[in-house]
């Protein structure tokens, strides 16, 4: 599978730098009003994701069950099994902002169209793959912040869980919820749009990612940070390769068939900047450590994109005869 080029990646990088070179303007209290700005983008997202959501391809994929176990269980229990026992051998060699982002990272809901995407080019169950992608993004708006406040607790910190969970509810179920109710009347737009739709929330989630490192670069946050980088990157990497092998080995034990264990995969191992940067928006409001605590999940994001990817096209060729074998 030839490997395109991703205008969002790139825009991640340069997010990042005009954070760099104009952080007021994007820091509270500047002119592009990042406080107002933010919520009304992640309500955006995902109304724009609810508009987009096939009730019919849930449903076709709903009878998965034992794919649908592996997968949850790989997303909200054995991802923060792994970050924490990582961050427990990791110890003071870590700094508590980038701790926050690998637990944070290992929190957050699998990814829905590069998840589906790559589980259709690899020929995959693509309906059990839209079915848990979906079903992870909405057991996410619950389930996260109670494993970060967990996580935040165990450290010493606290966080207003119940404002967090009433804010999630608020700028992201509802707005799911409504772009679901309004489907009937606007589904084919949505259809014929989908380009536009994906520019508009990939460019949503680059504003958000902008003024979030504004906000950690006024404060000073990354002053004697330079090692962050090649922390998250190895960290990033030591995880996705735990996670991939983890949940490959359970679905094999399983005896799932190709088709389910290349949906496992795929779902399992992925984690979802697009759900991921506006639940930290939330999550983890006004803190100025933001920039930081979402070093990871960037860095993840390619990283899955680029390994998965290239498995899809090796996946994808292989023989009807060798459906029963093991992805």
């Amino acid at each position: 599978m030839k490997l395109k080029f991703d205008w969002f990646l790139v825009g991640m990088a340069v997010a990042v730098g005009l954070a760099w070179a104009f952080p007021h303007a994007g820091a509270p209290g500047g002119w592009l009003q990042p406080e107002l700005m933010n919520k009304a983008g992640v309500a955006l997202i995902f109304f724009l994701n609810g508009l987009a959501l096939s009730f019919a391809a849930m449903k076709a994929g709903a009878l998965r069950w034992p794919v649908h176990v592996t997968v949850q269980a790989t997303t909200y229990v054995i991802f923060p099994a792994a970050g924490l026992v990582m961050l427990l051998a990791a110890g003071r060699w870590i700094a508590p902002e980038l701790a926050i982002g690998f637990f944070f990272l290992c929190a957050v809901p699998s990814t829905v169209s590069s998840s589906v995407a790559m589980t259709a080019a690899a020929r995959g169950n693509v309906p059990a793959a839209v079915f848990n992608a979906t079903l992870s993004s909405v057991i996410g708006i619950f389930v996260t912040p109670l494993l970060v406040g967990w996580w935040l607790h165990t450290d010493g910190a606290s966080m207003p869980l119940g404002k967090v969970v009433l804010d999630l509810i608020l700028w992201l179920l509802l707005p799911l919820v409504a772009g679901q109710l309004v489907r009937p009347w606007l589904a084919e737009w949505a259809k014929r749009n989908k380009p536009l739709i994906q520019k508009v929330d990939r460019g949503t989630i680059l504003f958000i990612i902008y003024t979030s490192f504004c906000d950690s670069i006024v404060r000073g946050v990354w002053s004697g940070k330079s090692e962050a980088v090649l922390l998250a990157v190895a960290g990033s990497v030591v995880l996705f390769y735990t996670i991939f092998y983890s949940v490959s080995g359970i679905a094999k034990a399983a005896g799932f068939n190709a088709e389910d264990r290349i949906a496992a995969v795929f779902c399992g191992s992925k984690k979802s900047i697009a759900a991921g940067v506006p639940m930290a928006q939330l999550i983890f409001a006004g803190d100025a450590r933001l920039g930081l605590i979402l070093l990871p999940l960037m860095i993840y994001h390619p990283l899955q994109l680029v390994v998965c990817g290239v498995l899809a096209g090796r996946w994808a060729r292989r023989s009807d005869a060798d459906s029963r074998e093991t992805a």
